[in-house]
């Protein structure tokens, strides 16, 4: 197990194996736009079909939403975001270059409280200021700290070009769920409990986008949204915590030694409890990949309020009526790629020589099974080979790769994660076998071509 690899070395792979690129790197890149390259959409897929079916199709007490992404500007007055979704910002005098206050102060081990008033953290900033430098010119000539609101507007509908009534991309995914809890229960008639599941987008303008993919203005959520009865949600909360974590030791196959539970020790006014599960990452350290949030009924209560239009749930067999309280979860995607990534990478040594191997699980893998030819210029093996090819592609993600040797072309598979390789040579002509080759032992075995769809599932 690599013991030293870092984020440079992560993102150095990332690119060269075609998993992560810069956003319009060709003009110069864009800070914390990134796009996932043919074997990352791969895998990116995967983590999210991993999620929905433990999530939704396991479970009979959830529903799947899709919900638009633009929304009545109303919904962001009554969520807080247009008044409160902000960051501390101050700017460089020198060279303009933004810096947010609260993790520059973080830097110098000075911590800045999220309650803190603008004033507060003006006083703060200005007693520390001389020790913190600007990113890019190194100086510490910096304005006052001003409320940066992380919205991105949009200007869908106005033609005008005022911008009287401005409409914002979501800076969280969730809301969908809390607009569409009334449809949910006139259409589905679900008992309470239950849950409503999204993967949706959401955007933010952050003032320092860092980090690779953990801090980026543009990100995928993977939302879960739990109605229960007033004063009941205190069992649930722990059977979710403990579902959520299970989830990614056993679906994902993160060592559990990189994970750790972090509750937060500042909740905001409406939250009864939340904690967030943190990963490990390399040079980074621990860090959030997903939140788990015991929200109250304030959601609902606040949109029911905004927008005249009753949201409380009415118990069909003893008509009691209320509104239901909410247990979230709430998980980045593309931080959860990072950790699936930055766990599976990994340099070990394998038949006295070194080589780099990517130990996903196998469900996530890019590519399922390598068809291998022993020798691209024998008709009859790359005609053999096509043949398992065509039938194994139907039923899984399969690559056909015949160029190099074969020991080239095993270590170019282990680089993307492939679990199994298989191998056409002569004896396969004969018997029907062919050489099925473990990814993480490099262990080889025969299997008879008949077998291999069953033995691979």
């Amino acid at each position: 197990m690599s013991k030293d690899k870092t984020m440079d070395e992560i993102i150095s792979f990332a690119k060269s194996k075609g998993f992560v690129f810069q956003g319009s790197e060709i003009y110069g890149g864009m800070a914390g736009v990134y796009d996932y390259g043919p074997r990352g959409v791969e895998l990116l897929n995967n983590i999210k079909s991993s999620w929905w079916r433990a999530t939704v199709q396991l479970k009979p007490d959830y529903y799947g939403l899709d919900s638009a992404m633009f929304k009545d500007p109303r919904v962001w007055e009554a969520s807080g975001h247009t008044g409160s979704f902000s960051d501390p910002m101050a700017e460089c005098k020198d060279c303009n270059t933004r810096l947010r206050v609260d993790k520059a102060l973080e830097k110098v081990d000075v911590e800045a409280d999220e309650k803190m008033s603008e004033e507060e953290i003006n006083k703060l900033f200005s007693e520390h200021k001389s020790k913190i430098k600007c990113t890019k010119c190194g100086g510490s000539n910096f304005s006052e700290v001003k409320a940066f609101n992380l919205l991105v507007q949009s200007n869908l509908g106005d033609f005008t070009g005022k911008g009287d009534n401005p409409v914002y991309l979501p800076g969280e995914a969730c809301q969908g769920i809390y607009l569409n809890f009334k449809n949910i229960v006139d259409s589905m008639h679900p008992k309470i409990p239950f849950g409503v599941a999204q993967i949706n987008k959401a955007f933010r303008n952050e003032i320092s986008p860092r980090n690779f993919l953990f801090r980026t203005r543009e990100f995928e959520q993977a939302d879960t949204q739990y109605f229960v009865r007033p004063n009941e949600n205190k069992d649930a909360y722990e059977r979710i915590k403990h579902e959520r974590w299970d989830w990614y030791v056993n679906d994902l196959g993160i060592n559990p030694e990189n994970l750790r539970w972090s509750q937060h020790g500042n909740l905001v006014f409406y939250a009864q409890d939340a904690w967030d599960i943190e990963y490990n990452y390399p040079t980074y350290g621990f860090d959030e990949v997903e939140g788990v949030h015991d929200r109250g009924d304030y959601d609902l209560t606040q949109h029911s309020k905004c927008s005249g239009v009753d949201l409380s749930y009415v118990d069909q067999e003893s008509k009691e009526k209320f509104v239901p309280w909410v247990l979230e979860t709430s998980a980045g995607l593309g931080r959860i790629f990072l950790a699936v990534l930055s766990d599976a990478y990994d340099i070990d040594m394998l038949d006295g020589k070194e080589r780099r191997v990517l130990r996903l699980a196998k469900d996530l893998a890019p590519v399922r099974v390598a068809i291998l030819p022993l020798l691209k210029n024998k008709p009859e093996l790359v005609e053999k080979a096509k043949e398992v090819f065509n039938t194994l592609n139907k039923l899984m993600v399969c690559e056909y790769a015949d160029t190099g040797t074969v020991g080239k072309r095993y270590r170019k598979q282990d680089e993307i994660g492939t679990p199994n390789c298989i191998t056409i040579d002569f004896d396969t002509l004969e018997d029907n076998t062919v050489t099925l080759r473990d990814r993480d032992t490099g262990e080889q075995n025969r299997v008879r071509v008949e077998e291999l769809a069953s033995v691979l599932a």
